[in-house]
């Protein structure tokens, strides 16, 4: 089954796909048996020679080109539709271990440039609205497979999360005539309480407004409205911000560290007030316990902050200060 269902209680899309309950849990990595889907040589690479990034189909996809037909529920407001998108896994290196951070500042810089390019490349398909790449991490997480990739979700519908951003950064336009991340950037920038990090292109700081205790978030320090806009330059210093940022995390929690990564776009139809950005969230609240979202965050979409933003800011900070001296080809500096 692949199809969408309205929730017309909270007036947003839920994505239907009975499939992915049969893919692959966990797998014991060690066990003689397992052959890792991405490592060369694996079925699915088989006829690439040599390569450093690659994009596959995702085996157990949500959304795809040529859904079957949907048949409509009687009652009008329990609306349904086809599950049509695309939904893609890249393959970051050959390595079976590691992150962005262990990958070299131009090798990183390919990993985010083709992010850019498959986002331009799904833009152009009619029934495609919005492109949502995005990287998980971690058994925390909830991932099956170690070894490094990102997603990309290209869905026929804006999210909610997205749709939310741009009426508040449009109404704030209204109102001030000025882009709201814009302005929040420079206000960090001159109040310098919780950035973490800067190069020539980017912060990435903590935000005022965090939800989970070491999010972080990463702006471009001009405004950029959507990542297909970023230049040569631009992709190089992103690059390097997300290698100190996920560094950082393992500086943090002194080991493999989880997070989910998550790029906030502009949609890839129309033309909305946005400023591209980079969300960061890091599941645990200190080096041995876990932030749980519980009843009041699931239930009721209030978020309660374990601790104080610049305090939180003061940690990553010392993190960032450790993990840059682990990093060659830095491009900024801690704070």
């Amino acid at each position: 089954m692949h199809e969408i269902r309205w929730n017309p209680l909270v007036k947003k899309w839920i994505i239907v796909a009975a499939h992915r309950a049969t893919r692959p849990w966990r797998p014991d990595e060690k066990s003689r048996e397992f052959t890792c889907p991405f490592c060369p040589g694996a079925p699915e690479l088989k006829n690439l020679d040599e390569w450093d990034v690659v994009v596959l189909p995702n085996k157990y996809p949500a959304l795809i080109p040529e859904p079957q037909p949907v048949e409509k529920e009687e009652m009008n407001i329990l609306d349904k539709k086809e599950a049509r998108g695309v939904t893609e896994v890249i393959v970051e290196t050959p390595e079976h271990e590691g992150d962005l951070c262990t990958l070299t500042l131009d090798h990183a810089k390919r990993v985010v440039e083709t992010y850019r390019n498959e986002v331009d490349k799904l833009a152009k398909e009619r029934f495609i609205e919005y492109v949502a790449v995005f990287r998980n991490k971690g058994k925390e997480i909830g991932v099956s497979l170690t070894h490094p990739h990102s997603q990309i979700y290209a869905l026929p519908f804006i999210p909610p999360r997205i749709m939310a951003e741009i009426n508040a950064i449009e109404e704030y336009k209204k109102i001030h005539g000025s882009c709201m991340i814009c302005d929040i950037v420079k206000y960090e920038i001159e109040s310098k309480k919780r950035i973490i990090y800067s190069n020539e292109e980017f912060i990435a700081l903590i935000p005022y407004y965090a939800m989970w205790p070491f999010e972080i978030h990463v702006y471009p320090i001009k405004h950029v409205k959507t990542i297909r806009d970023l230049n040569d330059h631009q992709l190089t210093s992103l690059a390097d911000v997300l290698r100190v940022v996920t560094a950082t995390y393992n500086s943090l929690l002194e080991r493999d560290a989880p997070y989910i990564m998550a790029f906030h776009d502009h949609p890839v139809k129309g033309n909305y007030e946005y400023h591209f950005h980079v969300e960061f969230y890091q599941p645990y609240r200190d080096k041995e316990k876990l932030k749980y979202a519980a009843g009041i965050e699931w239930g009721f979409w209030v978020f309660t902050y374990d601790g104080v933003p610049e305090q939180r800011a003061v940690e990553l900070r010392e993190a960032c200060r450790k993990a840059v001296k682990t990093l060659n080809n830095v491009l900024g500096g801690c704070m």
